[in-house]
């Protein structure tokens, strides 16, 4: 190659990535004869992150969202995605995944969960510790089309220990270490994920979560703690686990009803009542997260919490390989149904997976949105409307009349798979 087409090969190269990370100069560069790479036509579009709601068109030009019109003709589309009669939201942010395959005990791959979800981004929820965090980066999060960030655990070791739970032995909690690793990895990490349940941390009380927030105050960024709760060892531990937690930090598996080992209910609701440590987190700021899992969803627990207070914030999966085979269903949009059988709307169930989680994470306005400029990061879904009946991970039932379906993914402007066309089953 000469050194006159080299040098033109690169300004063209260059003309195109920047045109691709940035949504003006993109518009600014189409011409009135130029094609969306594709567009998603005729679907009731409906974005938190901008109060719309309505029927649009959306053109996809380079991996990110061109314009969002009334009608887009259809001989400026290159490739049609017929959206009529189907949902269309921002591409779906699950705060609460365990996406490290064959790096830990029960990760699945982002990219087999996409067209069963709609995620577009996933948050990997404590998967790696400190020891095996690279590999995360490198051979997971680097060949994955799902855009994956990550919540570091403070276990060396991550969710690699079962069946002893990583924190029995409080030396796998180095504080140092995850500290450094928080400060190697601001553009991949929220922040350090701890286990508080009696049956991941035995008797050390308070010691785990201290460590983690040490380690998120000695990053030298603003790095959240991820909180998980369940059973913990005596009602006043969870009073005073919600006490130590700030401002911005993540509660998650907030409606969790499992008992602790001695048979306990210690969770946020106790004898019927919400704690008042709970309503205080809550108010000073702590973000409550579904976290729904295969065992940390109790329709009881939530219909005390929500009214007295504590309302989610973010509805997410806590999707693994054994909590996708348990009877309440835990993908993202099932859980998101249950919420509006709880009283939520459909406006508000999309928000808290899409536009807030993102503001958690620290991304928005970059995803979670159909903003123009923003990534190509579209769900598609189908809003079913009729009787429905769903269970939580304590086998109690409760019958809604709509039930969000996956159909179509869609990340960075290209079509993730076939459409989903198997049943989904309810429950």
């Amino acid at each position: 190659m000469s050194a006159l087409s080299r040098r033109n090969f690169l300004a063209l190269s260059g003309s195109a990535a920047a045109a691709t990370l940035s949504g003006r100069l993109a518009s600014a560069a189409m011409g009135p004869n130029d094609k969306f790479d594709l567009v998603i036509k005729g679907g009731d579009v409906l974005d938190p992150s901008q109060s719309l709601r309505g029927k649009r068109d959306i053109g996809i030009r380079w991996g990110a969202i061109e314009a969002i019109e009334a009608e887009i003709p259809a001989a400026r589309a290159s490739r049609t995605i017929d959206a009529t009669g189907k949902l269309v939201t921002p591409g779906l942010i699950d705060l609460h995944s365990h996406v490290y395959p064959y790096g830990s005990a029960i990760g699945i791959p982002a990219d087999e969960l996409a067209q069963f979800q709609c995620t577009t981004t996933m948050v990997s929820a404590g998967d790696a510790g400190v020891n095996n965090l690279a590999a995360l980066r490198r051979y997971i999060v680097a060949q994955s089309r799902t855009r994956i960030y990550a919540f570091v655990h403070i276990a060396n070791n991550g969710l690699s220990a079962f069946p002893v739970a990583e924190l029995y032995n409080i030396d796998n909690a180095q504080m140092e270490a995850c500290a450094m690793a928080l400060s190697e990895n601001p553009d991949f990490l929220i922040g350090v994920k701890v286990r508080m349940s009696e049956n991941v941390i035995f008797k050390h009380g308070l010691e785990p979560l201290k460590r983690g927030i040490q380690a998120c105050e000695m990053c030298g960024w603003p790095a959240k703690m991820m909180v998980h709760i369940g059973g913990v060892e005596t009602g006043q531990l969870m009073s005073d686990i919600l006490n130590l937690m700030r401002p911005g930090d993540v509660l998650t598996h907030c409606y969790s009803g499992a008992p602790n080992i001695a048979g306990a209910f210690t969770n946020i609701v106790q004898d019927g009542k919400l704690l008042p440590a709970a309503l205080a987190a809550k108010q000073r700021g702590v973000i409550f997260d579904v976290g729904h899992g295969g065992g940390s969803f109790d329709f009881t627990v939530a219909e005390v919490a929500i009214p007295g207070g504590c309302g989610t914030d973010t509805i997410s999966s806590d999707i693994h390989v054994f909590s996708g085979n348990s009877p309440g269903m835990p993908y993202l949009p099932n859980v998101m149904s249950k919420f509006m059988t709880l009283g939520y709307s459909l406006e508000q169930v999309v928000a808290m997976a899409t536009s807030a989680p993102a503001k958690i994470i620290n991304k928005a306005p970059k995803i979670g949105t159909l903003q123009v400029g923003a990534p190509g990061d579209v769900a598609i879904m189908e809003l079913v409307e009729g009787p429905v009946s769903f269970v939580d991970t304590r086998n109690n039932k409760r019958d809604g009349k709509a039930l969000l379906k996956p159909v179509q993914t869609v990340i960075n402007g290209v079509p993730f798979g076939r459409p989903y066309q198997a049943p989904f089953a309810v429950r």
